[in-house]
């Protein structure tokens, strides 16, 4: 039981109001604050807009913004006194952790975190508005209706515009993972191109403990698909492992889980995968490991001791610190013919749901590079959970080999 609670307080504790933020930080804090006294009572919505990079600590300034804002909310003399609030994430796993938090503090209650179709129901059926919303993730929320999940609207930015006064939200378009939540900054720039707004960017990476030289080579992996050499000064600080056996980095995994927690075997999509209650597995030589299954629990699935044997994906990893993360670069990534760069085979996508058609997206070809640019960003969300390590396995040979072979010359 003890052993939980540790795992716990290590996957909550960056989230805590009561860890010190950094100066810059803190200066968006109170830049935040500032703009929603400011536009508080304004005749139209405004929005302020934290963009940066995974783990450039945006829910951490999210996460000490509302504390702040509830805290004084009830209290008076001063410009929130009495507002009614809430933090709102399109993300089941991360509102778990947010649910568990709110518990523990003064001011803060869970009915205050919401998902946004929740909230947008609840306050159309009492014909209600609030007063500032925080948006975690916002790059999750829904761009086009989705009965499956009861909204019925266009967009859920625009149905959360229609029932705030204020909405600060955070953005990272290299986060964007569905069609049905397609974002890109240029079509959040013109939906909120009627609204007072203000933007503003994080920069410093605080989740991984890595060089700048690495970042910088999953950035490329991922962005402009450019293989950049293994440099020795990705094990500074950091533990970068590349593996030629994934049943090698799976003990590995376990090694570390025992050793500090928080060790995970995440995976693209290009596996079987369907939400029909049975078991998919992941097979890779001597490794097999069943794909993570729907969390009913009120625990988050990383904190879950048995999902150490389970593998991970996007939906239950985005949003969350791992201390070491092993990712499986399934089918869909292959090397390039020259063997400078990777592609991404989008026929060998197995995750149907989230690459289900648009009506609003009739270019075979946009459509196709939507299809690329989703999950190359799902390799960098899943690049980049592990705070002390990470640790590759790509199932297409030829690209296994080219990353293999250049890490046993790094360490020469």
């Amino acid at each position: 039981m003890k052993r939980k609670t540790n795992v716990q307080n290590q996957a909550t504790k960056k989230l805590s109001p009561f860890k010190k933020p950094s100066k810059d930080q803190q200066v968006l804090i109170d830049t935040a604050k500032s703009f929603i006294c400011q536009h508080l009572r304004d005749t139209k919505p405004a929005v302020l807009v934290i963009t940066g990079d995974a783990g450039t600590g945006k829910s951490v300034v999210l996460s000490q913004l509302f504390y702040e804002i509830q805290r004084e909310s009830h209290h008076q003399h001063n410009q929130l006194s009495g507002t009614n609030n809430y933090f709102i994430v399109n993300h089941p796993e991360l509102l778990k952790v947010y649910r568990n938090l709110a518990g523990q503090l003064p001011n803060m209650y869970k009915k205050n975190f919401q998902r946004p179709t929740s909230l947008i129901n609840l306050m159309n059926k009492q014909h209600n508005q609030f007063d500032v919303g925080v948006i975690d993730e916002s790059h999750l929320l829904l761009s086009q209706p989705d009965h499956y999940n009861h909204f019925y609207g266009t967009n859920q930015l625009l149905s959360l515009l229609k029932i705030a006064h204020v909405l600060v939200i955070v953005f990272d378009e290299h986060q964007v993972l569905r069609l049905k939540t397609y974002w890109t900054k240029k079509r959040l720039q013109s939906l909120l191109a009627p609204f007072t707004q203000k933007w503003l960017h994080l920069t410093h990476q605080f989740r991984m403990e890595a060089d700048p030289s690495l970042i910088n080579w999953i950035n490329h992996f991922t962005g402009d698909q450019q293989l950049l050499p293994i440099q020795k000064g990705f094990q500074n600080h950091y533990d970068f492992k590349i593996f030629n056996d994934a049943e090698a980095m799976r003990q590995q995994i376990v090694n570390q889980n025992k050793r500090v927690g928080l060790a995970r075997i995440v995976s693209t999509t290009g596996y079987p995968s369907t939400l029909d209650g049975g078991h998919h597995y992941i097979t890779e030589g001597n490794f097999s490991l069943p794909w993570d299954q729907y969390n009913y629990s009120s625990t988050p699935w990383a904190e879950i001791p048995e999902t150490i044997n389970e593998v991970g994906s996007i939906y239950t990893c985005q949003g969350f610190d791992l201390n070491y993360v092993g990712i499986i670069l399934g089918p869909l990534v292959n090397l390039s013919q020259d063997g400078h760069s990777i592609i991404i085979d989008t026929d060998k996508i197995t995750d149907v749901e989230s690459f289900k058609r648009r009506q609003d997206m009739n270019d075979p070809k946009e459509v196709l590079q939507a299809k690329v640019t989703l999950n190359l960003n799902a390799i960098n969300v899943l690049m980049k959970r592990g705070i002390k390590g990470l640790y590759i396995f790509a199932h297409d040979s030829r690209l296994r080999e080219r990353l293999y072979h250049d890490y046993q010359l790094s360490l020469q």
